[in-house]
């Protein structure tokens, strides 16, 4: 037997043999990420500088086009001067080619641009009128994650590189048959789970009105390239505010459809198999007429076709352009995250302004919000981020999700543990014990059906005040980058309709002002813990940003949605624009 001393002389060596193990194990799990993160950067310089040639060719045929004007014209008036040869193809293209990578250059939204967009005009120039879509021509933008033949979707994850779609999604393919051409997917975050938008491949993306700023998340490249106009029409998706988030940040619209109104086959997920709140795509655009046209040109009868999961459901334009007064429901505070003074300005004056244009306004209150709260976590993480952990094995875990992953890496009873000792410090942290996950299949049942309860409850309050739409607050001004992590809990504004399946818009209705700023310095929260304070930490120094209001209809009712979107736009445009 060896001596006690010997142990002892050859310890040092085994625990020193143990870390250099340990070390080489962590590097080799590494190694894959930092084996093909390079090579994906290198590709995107690659094929930025191919999208730079292309427009470089297009600008030799017309040297003295003037993108300036073709810039500015709305979506709407865009398209019908494209179908009818009022503006050429190549005019337009080249205008919105050079814009995005300038609008690259300052805010880092690009992730790749499709090669293949150039074949697809010179195909566009063959048609016939008769043959022309509601898009004929119009440059179109998709958040990463929707497959396009032969480009990878990949989540911000080193994982889902060198993985390119076999073909172009079902939203992909509508969007080429009404002529649009998409011709750059845009960056997210990591895992799609922040609504900051950065990952270890693409680095981290600036909000364009101020580069201190997030643009939100997770469509934030798309946020930003569209408030840039680098684009005029995007496709990103939502399943916790994921396109309302950056388009409230970046001052554009964005729609959060319901689930299975547009098809999301083709479309990339890191976590897939969800049933409570699933993910859902959506139109982002720089006014509400352009949301409705792509809304028009989606809902066609191919959309059925393609994808006979979809309900065959056209647009309902009779919906749409009905306009007898509305019965709108309207709260200024979800009484889980104390909203900013400007959140809660931006929901008088547009209440105040429905009323003054005919319309009832009828105070609303949440049911159950910390109930509600609960549900959306527990969906998202009933196998206790198992899942998404093993889309990280082998990757860098990027800053914006360092808190949450370490979260889940804790033993369950340790968050338990955890959850209640901080329970008196910080209030919200006793959710630290939904990361244990539901256990069982059927706890999972009832997960599921405590989610169909609180829906029904929430529709039968909704009904016994007879509404039509629900106005509420946006989350706004934009957050400093670095803080959605901090203060993720005031995506409570959001997640709520995500929990619910109801279709959302986001409308910006005004700017912060000195007076909001001023005010922000008070605000304490309703917890008074660390969530409360990072969220006002966050909002400070937004002077002069966009401030949005959401846009609330029940399930399948998109078309008055976005009806009551366009009665906002047009009432705080004209409140705000001289007569």
């Amino acid at each position: 037997m060896m001596p006690v001393t010997a142990w002892l002389l050859y310890l040092p060596v085994g625990l020193l043999l143990l870390a250099l193990m340990g070390a080489a194990l962590l590097f080799w799990e590494h190694a894959p990420a930092r084996n093909k993160i390079p090579r994906a950067q290198k590709r995107r310089e690659l094929a930025l500088q191919q999208m730079a040639a292309l427009a470089q060719r297009l600008r030799q045929q017309e040297p003295s086009l003037d993108p300036k004007p073709i810039l500015e014209l709305p979506l709407v008036k865009l398209a019908q001067k494209l179908r009818t040869d009022e503006l050429s193809l190549e005019s337009v293209f080249c205008s919105y080619l050079e814009e995005a990578l300038k609008a690259h250059g300052e805010v880092n939204c690009l992730t790749d641009f499709l090669g293949e967009c150039e074949e697809q005009l010179q195909a566009l120039k063959k048609l016939k009128k008769s043959e022309r879509g509601l898009l004929y021509g119009v440059p179109v933008s998709l958040k990463d994650i929707f497959d396009c033949k032969g480009h990878d979707s990949t989540c911000g994850l080193a994982q889902f590189l060198e993985k390119p779609a076999a073909k172009d999604g079902v939203i992909v393919k509508l969007l080429k048959a009404q002529g649009a051409i998409p011709f750059v997917k845009t960056n997210v975050p990591q895992m799609l789970l922040s609504f900051d938008c950065s990952n270890p491949i693409y680095g981290q993306t600036l909000n364009p009105l101020n580069l201190k700023k997030t643009p939100g998340g997770s469509s934030g490249g798309e946020g930003a390239l569209l408030a840039k106009g680098g684009s005029i029409l995007g496709m990103g998706s939502d399943i916790g505010g994921s396109v309302r988030i950056p388009a409230s940040f970046c001052g554009v619209c964005g729609l959060r459809t319901t689930e299975d109104r547009l098809s999301y086959s083709g479309v990339a997920a890191a976590v897939k198999g969800k049933k409570s709140v699933t993910a859902v795509a959506g139109p982002m655009a720089q006014d509400v007429d352009g949301l409705v046209l792509c809304m028009q040109a989606l809902l066609s009868e191919d959309m059925h076709r393609l994808d006979p999961t979809v309900p065959p459901m056209p647009f309902r334009e009779e919906i749409y352009t009905n306009n007898r007064p509305l019965r709108i429901g309207y709260y200024e505070s979800d009484g889980f995250t104390q909203p900013s003074p400007s959140m809660v300005r931006a929901v008088r004056l547009t209440s105040r302004l429905l009323q003054d244009a005919g319309h009832q306004v009828i105070p609303f209150s949440i049911p159950r919000i910390e109930h509600a709260m609960n549900l959306y976590t527990s969906s998202g993480l009933a196998d206790a981020g198992a899942t998404l952990l093993e889309k990280l094995k082998g990757d860098i875990v990027d800053p914006s999700m360092k808190g949450l992953i370490s979260m889940l890496r804790l033993p369950g009873p340790l968050k338990c543990f955890l959850a209640w000792i901080l329970k008196y410090i910080e209030p919200i942290s006793k959710q630290l014990e939904i990361f244990r996950g539901v256990g069982t299949p059927k706890k999972l049942w009832e997960q599921h059906t405590a989610v169909e309860e609180y829906q029904q409850e929430f529709i039968a309050k909704w009904r016994s005040l007879d509404l039509d739409v629900l106005l509420v607050p946006a989350l706004d001004p934009a957050f400093y980058i670095g803080y959605p992590a901090k203060a993720r809990v005031s995506t409570s504004y959001t997640t709520l309709f995500n929990l619910l399946n109801f279709p959302v818009g986001v409308v910006p209705v005004t700017t912060v002002t000195a007076q909001d700023e001023e005010e922000m310095t008070f605000s304490k929260g309703y917890y008074g813990d660390s969530y409360d304070r990072s969220f006002s930490e966050a909002v400070r120094g937004s002077l002069g940003l966009s401030v949005a209001v959401q846009c609330v209809a029940l399930p399948w009712e998109e078309e008055l949605c976005l009806r009551f979107m366009k009665e906002v736009e047009t009432l705080t445009k004209n409140q705000r624009e001289p007569k």
